[in-house]
Formats: C-alpha cells, sequence, structure tokens
C-alpha cells in the first residue's frame, strides 16, 4: 500500500488537458472579430452597398470570405485535434498509469509470493532442522538413558558390594565393642571399688580428723570459757573492792564533812558571842564550805563511776577481743596489709545477732575468716554484767581485723 501511493495519478494528464482546451478556447476568441457579420436591421443599406460593388471586389470578397471560413475550420480542426490529443494524452495517461499501477501490484504479488516461498522454505529448513535437532536429541537421551542405566547398575553393584562390606565391619565393630565395652565394665567396677575403698579411707580419716578438731575446738571453747569466766569473777571482785574503797572514801569524806561541821559549829557558836556581827559572814562561809565539799564529793563520785565504767567496758571489750582471737584462723595466704572491718550486733543476752563486712579486705578468704572468729566467740554472756547504759553501747560495736592483731 505504501507503493501505491507513490505511485503517478491522473492529476498531470488532467491538468494537461485542461489547458489545452483554455489555449483552444483563447485562440477562438480571439478570432471572433473577423468572422461574419450577423444580419441586422442594417441589411438594405449593405444590399445597397453590394450592389455598387464591382465584380472583382466580390470575387476579392469571396475569396476572403473562404479564406476567413477556411482559416475558422482549421481552427476548429485545431481545436478539436487539439482536444483530441488533449483527451488521448489523458487516456494514455489513465492507461499509463493503470498499467504502471498493474506491474506495481504484480511487483508487489511477485515480492510476496516470493517472500512467502521463502518463508515457507524456511519453515520447511527450520522443521527439518528441528526434526533433526529432535532426532538428535533422542538419540542423545537414548545414549543418556543406557549410561544412566549402566551408572545404576554398576551403583546397585557397588552400593551392595560397600552394604556388605560395611555389614562385615559393623559386625566386627560391634563385636570390638561389646569386648571394649565388657573391658569398660570390668575396668569401671575395679575403678569403683577401689574409690568405694578410697572414699571409706578418707571418710574415715576425714571423721577421725573432724572428730579431733571438734574436740580441740571444744576443749579451746572450754578453755575460753573458763578464762572469760575467771576474767569475769576477777573483774567482778576487782570491781566490788573498788566499790567498797569508793564507799569506805565517801564514808571517810562524809565522816570528815561533819567534823568539818561540828567543829565549825562549835567554832561558830563560841564565836557567836564574841562576833555576833560575823555570825552572818561565818554562816556564808559555811555555806559556801558545804557547796563545794558537795560539789567535790559529787565530782569525785563521778570520776569514780566513769573510771569504774571505762573499766568495765574495757574489760568487756578486752574479753572480746580475746575471745575472737582464739577463734581466729587467719588464711594461709593473707597478706601482712590487709585490713577488714566487722560490725557486731549484740541481743540483750549477749547472743549474736549479726556479723557483718562494714569495710572489705579485698580478700574474700580474710573477710570471711573474720565473721567466722565473731560467729565461733560468741555468745557474749559478760555483756548482761555491764549497767544498762554500758549495755545499750556494747550491743552495736566495731572490731578491725589485721593479721597481727584486733582492735
Amino acid at each position: 500500500m505504501a507503493k501505491r501511493n507513490r505511485r503517478v495519478g491522473y492529476g498531470l494528464p488532467v491538468v494537461l488537458a485542461i489547458a489545452v482546451h483554455v489555449v483552444a478556447l483563447l485562440m477562438t476568441m480571439l478570432r471572433l472579430p473577423d468572422s461574419e457579420p450577423t444580419p441586422s436591421s442594417s441589411s438594405v443599406v449593405q444590399a445597397t452597398l453590394v450592389s455598387d460593388v464591382t465584380a472583382t471586389d466580390q470575387a476579392q470578397y469571396a475569396q476572403e470570405a473562404r479564406a476567413r471560413t477556411a482559416q475558422r475550420q482549421a481552427e476548429e480542426a485545431a481545436q478539436a485535434a487539439a482536444e483530441q490529443e488533449a483527451q488521448e494524452a489523458a487516456r494514455q495517461a489513465a492507461e499509463q498509469q493503470a498499467q504502471e499501477e498493474a506491474q506495481a501490484e504484480e511487483a508487489e504479488r511477485q515480492a510476496a509470493a516470493a517472500q512467502a516461498e521463502a518463508a515457507a522454505q524456511r519453515r520447511q529448513q527450520a522443521a527439518e532442522q528441528a526434526a533433526a535437532e529432535r532426532a538428535e536429541t533422542e538419540k542423545q537421551q537414548q545414549a543418556a538413558e543406557a549410561k544412566r542405566q549402566a551408572e545404576a547398575k554398576a551403583r546397585a553393584e557397588a552400593e551392595k558390594q560397600r552394604q556388605a562390606e560395611e555389614k562385615a565391619k559393623a559386625a566386627a565393630k560391634a563385636k570390638a565393642e561389646a569386648e571394649k565395652k565388657r573391658q569398660a565394665e570390668e575396668k569401671a567396677k575395679a575403678e569403683a571399688e577401689a574409690e568405694k575403698k578410697r572414699q571409706a579411707e578418707e571418710k574415715a580419716t576425714a571423721e577421725a580428723k573432724a572428730k579431733a578438731e571438734a574436740e580441740k575446738k571444744r576443749q579451746a571453747e572450754e578453755k575460753a570459757k573458763a578464762e572469760a569466766k575467771a576474767k569475769a569473777e576477777a573483774e567482778k571482785k576487782r570491781q566490788a573492792e573498788e566499790k567498797a574503797k569508793a564507799d569506805a572514801k565517801a564514808k571517810a569524806e562524809a565522816e570528815k564533812k561533819r567534823q568539818a561541821e561540828e567543829k565549825a559549829k562549835a567554832e561558830a557558836k563560841a564565836k557567836a558571842e564574841a562576833e555576833r556581827k560575823k555570825a552572818a559572814e561565818a554562816a556564808a562561809k559555811k555555806a559556801a564550805a558545804e557547796a563545794l565539799n558537795n560539789s567535790i564529793a559529787n565530782e569525785q563520785e563521778r570520776i569514780a563511776n566513769a573510771q569504774q565504767a571505762a573499766q568495765a567496758s574495757n574489760s568487756f571489750i578486752n574479753l572480746v577481743k580475746r575471745a575472737v582471737e582464739d577463734r581466729w584462723h587467719l588464711p594461709a595466704n593473707a597478706d601482712s596489709g590487709l585490713v577488714a572491718q566487722v560490725r557486731v550486733r549484740l541481743g540483750p543476752s549477749g547472743e549474736l545477732l549479726t556479723a557483718s563486712i562494714t569495710r572489705s579486705s579485698g580478700n574474700p578468704s580474710f573477710d570471711r575468716s573474720a565473721t567466722q572468729a565473731v560467729e565461733a566467740a560468741a555468745p557474749f554472756r559478760e555483756l548482761q554484767q555491764l549497767d544498762a547504759g554500758l549495755q545499750r553501747r556494747f550491743r552495736d560495736f566495731n572490731l578491725k581485723f589485721t593479721p597481727g592483731d584486733i582492735q
């Protein structure tokens, strides 16, 4: 269809034919003034004039008329010929165009037929090639199938042989395992007997050691308790003696005060008669002396009580320190620079409530040995021998542990 649109159509022949007709028409119109005049109302005059023309003139006129007629006829013939030529040219152009279109259509048809034939040949070649490829593929597949079957058969034979070998190996292995297991069981049984015997010996040794340690610990505790009791008795006796001394001193002071008062009274009575004026001064001096003596007595009593409390507290702390030291087992890896502080909280009767680390030494074994020593030394029944105020003071205190001392 694209080739048909590019062909030459009827336009050019038609334009040529129209141009020829226009030229012929123009030539005819230009010759119209030379044509014979149309008869009119002046025919009488003309007839008169003709009658006056000579024969020669008439012949000339006739010749001219014939010439004009011949010329007109020639022009008409030329015009007709031109029109015929134009029509012929248009017809020829149309025929040529139709012929060209027919040729083009024939060429297109032939080309389409050639293309169809070529396509058919290509399809046939493709079909033949595909058939050849399918045949080759089938051949290869058959060869591959035969090879696969042969390989499968070989693998089956190999697998069968392998299974037989594995079965034999498994049987041998099972037998070896059974023998190995029997030997291992016998060995384990022997080892278990030996272990049982060793454990029994170790248990006996440990029990003997534990019994010895318990006995040693009991003896140490009894010794410590005896020492503590003796110390408590000695402390109690010392406190009683100090109290007796204080009582005697207070009694002596009171007696001295009484004698002084009696002496003062006697002197005052003796002087009253002579020195009534100084009676007031003497009384004032007496009152001041009494106040001073009372103050001195109270201060002495307070000092005595403070000394007694300090001695009691020192005695209790020293007792606690000795009891803890006796039960403190210093770890073997303890460094001389280690320091641990343990907070001790006691109940009203001296029983241990808690023993906790308030300052760690950085060595867990050392810290643990400190708290265990406090726990082993408790209870501290000597707390009941202290006054109520001192008991409250010494129910919560700290002990500082160093490898060489407890503070």
